[in-house]
C-alpha cells in the first residue's frame, strides 16, 4: 500500500507538489495523467526517495518516510528507497554493461542474489517481452523501445513493493505497448503496486484502476478509471479529457 499525506515540494524555491494526499491499495495500478509541468514526476521521485520534499509523508508498506528524513542519507532514508522502484523517462540504462548485465547489476550487488539465480530470473523476464536475443547486446546497439524495455526488466528484477514508471512507452509500438502492460498487471496482481505517469490515456484507459489528474502542482481530483474518465468532477479534468485520445 502506498499513502501520501500533505506532500510539498519546492525545487529551486518553484513550487511542484502542493499539499498532495492520496491512497493506493496493493495490487493496484494508478494512472497519473495532466498537463505538462504540473508536478507528476517530481511526485514519482519524491516516492522513491530520490528527491526531498518540505512537509507531509509517504508510506510504502511498512516504511515511511517523513519530511524530515527526504534531504538525508541515513539509514531510514535507504531503508524506504529499497521499497520500490523507478523507470525514469531517460531509461538511464548502463552504457558499460550488457543487457543482461544491466538486469542483474542491482539484484547481485545491492540484494546480494546468486549470479546464476539472478541471470536465471533475468533471462524469463527478457522472455517475457520478447528481447532474450538481445541478453548480449549493450544499449547502444538498442533501438529506443528496446532499451525501454530493458529499463522496465530492470526496475522488475529487484521486486519491489511499489514500481513507479514515467512515460513507460513513449517509444513501443502498440503490440510492444501490450506486452508492457500485461506485464504490469502480473506484477501488480502479483500484490505490488504501479504508479503510470502517461500522457497517453488510450494506454491508461481498461489497464489503470484508477487515476489521478494533477493541475497547478495539486492533486485535482482520483477515482475509478472509467468513473473519471466518464464523470469528471473538476472542469480542469474535464477540459483536459476533452482534448486527449480516448479511443
Amino acid at each position: 500500500m502506498i499513502s501520501i499525506n500533505g506532500l510539498t515540494a519546492s525545487v529551486e524555491g518553484t513550487r511542484l507538489l502542493n499539499n498532495v494526499s492520496m491512497d493506493l491499495q496493493s495490487g493496484r495500478i494508478l494512472g497519473i495523467i495532466g498537463p505538462s509541468g504540473n508536478g507528476k514526476t517530481t511526485l514519482l521521485m519524491c516516492m522513491c526517495g530520490l528527491l526531498p520534499f518540505e512537509s507531509g509523508s509517504i508510506s510504502i508498506g511498512d516504511r515511511t518516510l517523513p519530511a524530515a528524513d527526504s534531504g538525508t542519507r541515513n539509514e531510514a532514508l535507504w531503508a524506504f528507497r529499497k521499497k520500490s522502484g523507478i523507470v525514469f523517462q531517460h531509461l538511464h540504462l548502463f552504457p558499460h554493461l550488457s543487457v543482461l548485465g544491466n538486469i542483474i547489476e542491482a539484484p547481485v550487488h545491492v540484494s546480494r542474489k546468486p549470479k546464476a539465480e539472478a541471470e536465471k530470473e533475468a533471462l524469463g523476464l527478457l522472455e517475457k517481452l520478447g528481447i532474450e536475443q538481445y541478453r548480449n547486446k549493450y544499449p547502444e546497439e538498442l533501438s529506443g523501445g528496446e532499451q525501454q524495455r530493458v529499463a522496465i526488466l530492470r526496475a522488475l528484477a529487484m521486486n519491489p513493493e511499489a514500481l513507479m514508471l514515467d512515460e513507460p512507452t513513449s517509444a513501443l509500438d502498440p503490440i510492444r505497448s501490450g506486452d508492457v502492460r500485461k506485464l504490469l498487471q502480473e506484477f501488480a496482481a502479483a500484490g505490488h503496486t504501479v504508479v503510470i505517469v502517461s500522457h497517453s490515456v488510450r494506454f491508461l484507459k481498461g489497464f489503470a484502476d484508477q487515476l489521478a489528474f494533477m493541475g497547478k502542482s495539486e492533486l485535482i481530483e482520483m477515482n475509478a478509471t472509467r468513473e473519471l474518465l466518464e464523470n469528471p468532477k473538476d472542469e480542469r479534468t474535464r477540459e483536459f479529457l476533452r482534448f486527449s485520445e480516448l479511443s
